[in-house]
């Protein structure tokens, strides 16, 4: 949710690591709640060689399992990823980098390949708190 995508961002700004949030332009209102004034927003402001290009700057990226996520390990920069099981991570985090999952892989929604949760609560992601994504920032980077 954003609310708890805000309390990530303020937990990693607190743990001493500076945060950039991205989205599409449909997302603008999304992460500026998400950003805050603990963070630079930069929802709907880069196209993908430009997103390319920030993710390559990062010391890690922190996404869901979702192009970015891909993105990022091409350019070479560590990925948290908040990974629904409804695909198998072994075939489909990201590769060739660093990686921390985050998320229940043995859900119900493990291999459903559902687009949307098919799960009441979205049990997968729900556990995760913003100190479990700190926690794997921290294990990925040294903050300096």
């Amino acid at each position: 949710s954003p609310g708890r995508c805000a309390q990530a961002v303020a937990e990693l700004t607190d743990a001493g690591h500076r945060v950039v949030v991205t989205g599409g332009p449909g997302e603008r209102e999304l992460t500026a709640r998400v950003a805050g004034d603990r963070a630079l927003d930069l929802g709907g402001r880069t196209d993908a060689a430009e997103l390319a290009g920030v993710l390559a700057r990062a010391a890690c990226a922190v996404t869901g399992n979702t192009g970015p996520a891909h993105l990022a390990a091409a350019v070479g920069t560590p990925v948290v990823s908040l990974f629904a099981p409804v695909v198998p991570a072994g075939r489909w985090r990201p590769y060739g980098v660093p990686c921390v999952l985050l998320g229940d892989q043995n859900a119900p929604c493990a291999g459903t390949r559902a687009r949307t949760c098919p799960v009441p609560g979205h049990p997968c992601l729900d556990g995760v708190t913003a100190l479990d994504v700190v926690a794997a920032v921290g294990k990925l980077v040294e903050v300096a």
